[in-house]
């Protein structure tokens, strides 16, 4: 027997989305490739970056946003890898810098889209509970909550030197108990994203914390706990470490 609907004038599920940034070159890992695409495990970063938001349940659609022009290789690349078919995809070409990007990929979402993720392409290691975790604190209130870990190391804010290898002077140690590393998805509730791309300017290279925009509005941003293995792969060596995470998690649970 098939169920009764429900009444017409009943509000539809709001739905959960990730925008993924991905129109930078990436030249700190070197000439060619963009960071993005660049292999991992045999597998473009990108890919295992969208693979770890649509392992979430709660993630109903990924936006991708690709070099201004290279948003059709981007769409042939994901078409040609396995992804969950319980997520939709969708590609548009991005702007010249990552705010202009967010606010592109903010355009495309579909009406019914309440909670927004940010999520770096090259954080492709992410696991799916600090993900859910982002998620759940937006739903229950929060209007913008980024993942974080506490440092390990002392941090010293420095004046920056006018040539690059000269000494800089020490202006003052932070107290470290209060100092987080800040990762991504950053989650958002998307009036409260929407609201902070519209209104912070973009300034030179633009945002590249989208938190931080939110903090400029004034309104409250939460953390929740990150994990180790969301590091950004954005030198040599951090690919060689996201290499070892991935081999050792299809050893383990034949990830």
């Amino acid at each position: 027997m098939s169920s009764t609907p429900p009444p017409p004038d009943r509000p539809r599920p709001l739905r959960t989305a990730a925008v993924i940034p991905a129109a930078g070159r990436g030249i700190r890992l070197g000439p060619g490739t963009p960071k993005a695409l660049r292999a991992l495990g045999g597998t473009p970063m990108l890919i295992h970056a969208v693979r770890a938001m649509a392992a979430s349940r709660a993630v109903s659609l990924v936006v991708v946003v690709a070099p201004p022009d290279g948003a059709p290789e981007v769409k042939h690349l994901l078409d040609e890898h396995a992804l969950p078919e319980r997520t939709d995809y969708l590609v548009v070409p991005g702007g010249d810098t990552r705010q202009e990007s967010v606010g592109l990929g903010l355009d495309a979402l579909p009406e019914d889209i309440s909670v927004v993720l940010v999520h770096d392409a090259a954080r492709p290691l992410v696991p799916v509970d600090t993900v859910d975790a982002v998620v759940e604190a937006v739903r229950n209130g929060a209007p913008a909550v980024v993942p974080a870990l506490p440092l390990a190391d002392t941090v010293k804010e420095v004046e920056p030197a006018a040539v690059a290898g000269e000494p800089e002077p020490v202006l003052s140690t932070p107290v470290r108990a209060r100092l987080r590393a800040v990762q991504t998805p950053q989650g958002f509730d998307r009036d409260t994203l929407v609201r902070a791309h519209a209104e912070v300017a973009l300034d030179g290279e633009g945002a590249t914390d989208d938190a931080g925009m939110v903090e400029r509005l004034g309104q409250p941003v939460v953390v929740v706990p990150g994990h180790e293995e969301a590091f950004k792969v954005t030198r040599p060596l951090d690919l060689v470490l996201a290499e070892a995470v991935l081999a050792r998690r299809r050893a383990h649970d034949g990830f």
